[in-house]
């Protein structure tokens, strides 16, 4: 059956640990709002090892796997847990991001919405990082691109610096990068210069604190825009992290919920336009709970092709920042007129 958007819940209610804000609560708020959104719900499957070893090596998925047999625990400075549950609660984030990306790929689906945890985007192919096991967003970038897709592009909008994501398409050409990210806070990369050998297809914009809705829609238009289309992706990737919101308790960005509807539908209209629609949203951070309901919620109005529905009129109390010679600068860096 054809479903215009579908989306994927991973909630993995066992994968938590004391105090820590990567917990499931996180999805409190927006769990009991998901049948009012216009998509169908898909079902998660774990993914295999072999789908998992696209980007990470087998050492490391043995060695998570063991792991967590003696948790729970901390197996990182940032800090990063697990529990008896995690090797499972991961396999599963990641297969219900590759179950979006199936469908949307094959045709089953325009769009989807991978609502999972753990999240992703900081896991390394060789370690993992920053409360992420597995990089769930780039083992599903992998699929499709085994599947027949030519090119991809991932978009990271989380408040901190997709470095996991950089790491695993470092050198593969297939695949385009952008992060937005506020510079000077974890995990500490992702400035403009990073892989000069790949401009136009790594393009890192490390923004000020405070950096809120004005400045995120130029960096759509200015930014996004031109890179999508001299890339030319088949489909589009988000990293969708609702921490860069005003008030979350871990980061000092400045987009409201607004903002994260104009730039979510900005990046659908770019897939639209270039990918045949082709787009798949998959959470990463954001802590306070209602910030992620009211960020989640603004992604399925976008993908839905309708207005922002329940709109929490949450502007940032903040002035923007002005980044005029930020953006100069990463344009002039990368070659873009």
């Amino acid at each position: 059956m054809y479903m215009a958007t579908t989306y994927t819940f991973v909630p993995s209610r066992t994968h938590e640990f004391p105090d820590h804000p990567e917990r499931p609560g996180r999805l409190d708020v927006l769990e009991p709002l998901l049948n009012s959104f216009e998509a169908e719900k898909l079902e998660a499957r774990e993914a295999t090892v072999e789908q998992v070893a696209r980007v990470h090596r087998p050492q490391m998925i043995k060695a998570i796997e063991e792991v967590c047999k003696e948790g729970p625990g901390i197996i990182d400075h940032a800090p990063t847990y697990i529990t008896q549950t995690s090797y499972h609660d991961a396999m599963l984030a990641s297969g219900g991001v590759i179950a979006c990306a199936n469908a949307v790929i094959n045709g089953d689906a325009k769009n989807a919405f991978a609502i999972v945890r753990p999240p992703g985007h900081h896991a390394e192919p060789d370690r993992v990082m920053g409360f992420c096991i597995f990089n769930n967003i780039a083992i599903a970038a992998r699929e499709v691109l085994e599947n027949g897709c030519q090119r991809v592009m991932v978009i990271d909008y989380d408040a901190h610096h997709g470095n996991g994501t950089q790491a695993a398409f470092l050198h593969e050409e297939r695949v385009g990068f952008i992060s937005t990210h506020q510079w000077g806070i974890y995990p500490g990369t992702g400035w403009i210069e990073d892989a000069p050998h790949a401009k136009k297809r790594m393009v890192n914009v490390p923004l000020l604190a405070r950096a809120g809705d004005e400045t995120y829609a130029r960096v759509a238009d200015e930014i996004f825009k031109p890179v999508v289309q001299t890339f030319k992706p088949q489909m589009i990737f988000v990293s969708a992290g609702f921490d860069a919101h005003w008030n979350d308790p871990i980061t000092s960005l400045g987009l409201s919920t607004r903002g994260y509807y104009n730039i979510s539908n900005k990046l659908v209209e770019l897939a639209d336009e270039h990918c045949d629609g082709k787009i798949v949203f998959v959470l990463e951070g954001g802590y306070d709970p209602h910030n992620v309901s009211n960020g989640a919620g603004a992604v399925f109005d976008a993908l839905t092709h309708s207005p922002l529905n329940n709109d929490p009129n949450d502007p940032s109390p903040y002035a923007d920042v002005d980044h005029e010679s930020r953006i100069h600068e990463i344009l002039k860096w990368q070659g873009i007129p």
